[in-house]
């Protein structure tokens, strides 16, 4: 618990204390119900623990499956979207499926996805490398792999293998920097495809669907 304070403190600067974490951070709270979820998980009771996280859901916004593997220092920034009312909500939340493995001082901010495509059986999650950061609204979907020391651009949507010490943007998401060289892409064949744009808008659209049908 410590640690996940600390780790809080050193990359939100709007934190003051250690009871302001603890008591007022969704992510903070998400990320400390996993830990209880994912060791009940692990011993075989898996209604507790789906019990547990279902009941994070809903006080925070934020969907981390007790299967979900997720290293040390995990940082869950502005997780939730914002309430207005009793209904009204403002944003997406973060949701991170079963298969998923997420690495060590991993960094996401509100409205990712690690989610499935819905064709992969088995390991059907993202696997998430060391020091990754995933901005707002990104989707990474089905068993792919993004690589140590990688920045994903807010609203990039990832389906193929990201390598490690590399900066991805767009829908598809594709590599604009690796090992701090800008990637010089004169490729005029293997340009983004508007069908498979509209593609990933449309899982999107399911994902959403189906987290509400599960709520109802």
């Amino acid at each position: 618990m410590k640690e996940d304070i600390r780790c809080f403190r050193e990359r939100d600067p709007a934190a003051t204390s250690a009871i302001e974490i603890m008591l007022l951070y969704p992510g903070f709270k998400a990320i400390r119900s996993h830990r209880k979820a994912h060791w009940l998980y692990n011993h075989n009771m898996f209604f507790i623990a789906r019990m547990i996280s279902q009941h994070c859901v809903r006080r925070t916004g934020i969907e981390i499956h007790p299967g979900a593997q997720i290293g040390r220092r995990f940082f869950i920034d502005h997780g939730t979207g914002t309430v207005i009312g009793e209904t009204t909500v403002i944003g997406d939340g973060v949701v991170i499926g079963e298969t998923t493995i997420i690495g060590n001082d991993v960094t996401i901010y509100q409205g990712v996805t690690l989610g499935g495509t819905g064709k992969d059986i088995g390991k059907r999650h993202p696997t998430i490398g060391n020091n990754v950061m995933i901005g707002a609204g990104a989707k990474v979907l089905g068993p792919v792999t993004v690589g140590d020391n990688t920045k994903i651009a807010a609203g990039a949507v990832v389906l193929e293998k990201i390598p490690k010490n590399s900066t991805a943007v767009g829908v598809p998401a594709r590599v604009v920097r690796r090992d701090g060289e800008r990637i010089q892409d004169l490729d005029q064949i293997h340009i983004p495809d508007p069908v498979s744009q509209e593609l990933c808008r449309l899982q999107g659209e399911i994902e959403k669907l189906k987290k509400k049908l599960e709520d109802k």
